[in-house]
């Protein structure tokens, strides 16, 4: 019986020390996380009194407290919201898509200043394309070219990504898959947007063959790992569109600088885009002959007959590739634009927009410090009209199906927003807190 008797008592002692061990394990990592807790609060509230605080109003860092270094100054970024009344806040920042009117810093004190970053097409909140709304800002980094921050670039990495010819395909090769593809190729799976895309596309299709690979217009099917929209930057699926000769890109809205991937995709890829979107997009393209443009007044048969003709017509279609086969790019503009931003796009060398955006309002703000340390008078930005502007959304006249019906919403929503704006530009001029309730109550009376 001793023996036994032994390993009990061996087996309780383990037991034992397993269970004292985990106790103080628990009292470790909670004591740690305290530890944490008050480091964190310490910093909140402490570092702010030597740096100016400036409060992301929209959660889109997520981050409780930055110290950001911006050249010579430094500034503290937060999006904890109860550092509205604090002395040392400067500034506030809003994501376009999240300015809500349920929350809004009021009242604003004189010393705050408001900045808009907002990369979005105006389908994700009209409102702020309209004068009312978009002059209550102070800075702003939009797709605009004449935004204080222009993001009009934000989807082109740089001229290498344009010049590359790691996609580009032999015209001979391009010619032989004619037999089991079409000529243009179409992807696209929010339909109904305010540029009535889908409309034109269905009335080309009438005239074209078109592969139509997206949820709008699905005629032709995609392997079934590249069908999620988090493949569109595969290998995989670029090797797909490398094999058409050209491709519809056909931006949501129809505004100025608004250009997305739809369009910098293809001149990647060494395919011919067929461009619908920003009405000055040509200020934007590599080459004066690398795109072909869609003109909304011309009837799609016209457009149909111009690409059944380059597909026929080597010599005429390569002279919308010759740039991307000679690598020049010739837009000084373009090149420009490239050169000076103050930010990249997927380079860890370079600040991100986001950061470029925050660094801009940080530096401004520093301005007017040493302004008012030498005496002299705050300096005053204010965002212009032009800085998110669109035009009302047009409604193609073609024949539609009435499964088209959802496009009709965006002329109304439009016109809706325009009130909201108005609206809204009022109330926050008065300066003072309001609920929604009120807020609804000034735009029905508008």
């Amino acid at each position: 019986m001793w023996p036994v008797s032994v390993k009990k008592l061996c087996a309780f002692c383990f037991c034992a020390s397993a269970f004292v061990f985990l106790i103080m394990t628990f009292q470790v990592i909670e004591q740690l996380g305290q530890f944490e807790e008050n480091t964190l609060r310490q910093k909140l509230t402490h570092t702010p009194l030597q740096d100016p605080v400036i409060v992301w109003w929209s959660p889109l860092t997520g981050e409780l407290g930055r110290l950001g270094d911006c050249g010579r100054n430094r500034c503290f970024f937060t999006v904890n919201k109860s550092y509205h009344s604090h002395p040392h806040t400067k500034a506030f920042l809003f994501y376009g898509t999240d300015f809500s009117i349920e929350s809004l810093p009021l009242p604003r004190h004189e010393q705050h200043q408001w900045a808009l970053f907002h990369e979005e097409s105006p389908k994700n909140n009209y409102k702020l394309f309209h004068e009312p709304l978009i002059t209550v800002f102070n800075h702003t980094a939009t797709f605009s070219r004449r935004s204080h921050l222009p993001l009009t670039t934000q989807h082109l990495e740089d001229l290498s990504a344009l010049r590359a010819q790691t996609h580009l395909l032999p015209l001979a090769y391009k010619n032989q898959l004619r037999r089991t593809l079409a000529p243009v190729a179409y992807v696209q799976s929010h339909c109904d947007p305010p540029s009535d895309r889908d409309v034109y596309v269905q009335e080309l299709m009438q005239h074209i063959q078109v592969d139509s690979y997206g949820q709008c217009l699905h005629n032709k099917d995609l392997p079934p790992h590249l069908r999620d929209s988090t493949a569109m930057d595969d290998h995989d699926f670029y090797q797909i569109l490398a094999q058409y000769k050209f491709i519809l890109a056909f931006e949501n809205a129809v505004c100025d600088d608004y250009i997305t991937e739809k369009l910098w995709r293809p001149l990647k890829l060494g395919v011919v885009p067929v461009y619908y979107g920003a009405p000055n997009v040509r200020m934007w393209l590599p080459d004066n002959r690398s795109a072909v443009v869609v003109d909304p007044n011309e009837p799609p048969k016209k457009l149909a007959q111009y690409l059944k003709w380059l597909d026929k017509n080597d010599g005429e279609y390569l002279k919308y590739l010759e740039w991307k086969q000679k690598r020049e790019i010739s837009n000084v503009n373009l090149v420009r634009e490239l050169k000076d931003r103050p930010w990249g796009v997927h380079d860890i060398s370079q600040d991100s927009f986001i950061d470029a955006f925050e660094c801009m309002v940080c530096n401004r703000v520093w301005e007017n410090i040493h302004r008012q340390e030498k005496k002299l008078p705050s300096k005053v930005w204010r965002a212009e009209e032009s800085h998110l502007t669109c035009p009302p959304p047009e409604l193609f006249e073609f024949a539609v199906s009435p499964s088209s019906s959802p496009r009709q919403i965006w002329r109304a929503s439009y016109e809706q927003s325009r009130r909201e704006a108005r609206a809204l530009g009022r109330m926050l001029r008065r300066n003072r807190n309001f609920t929604v309730t009120q807020f609804w109550r000034e735009v029905f009376t508008d």
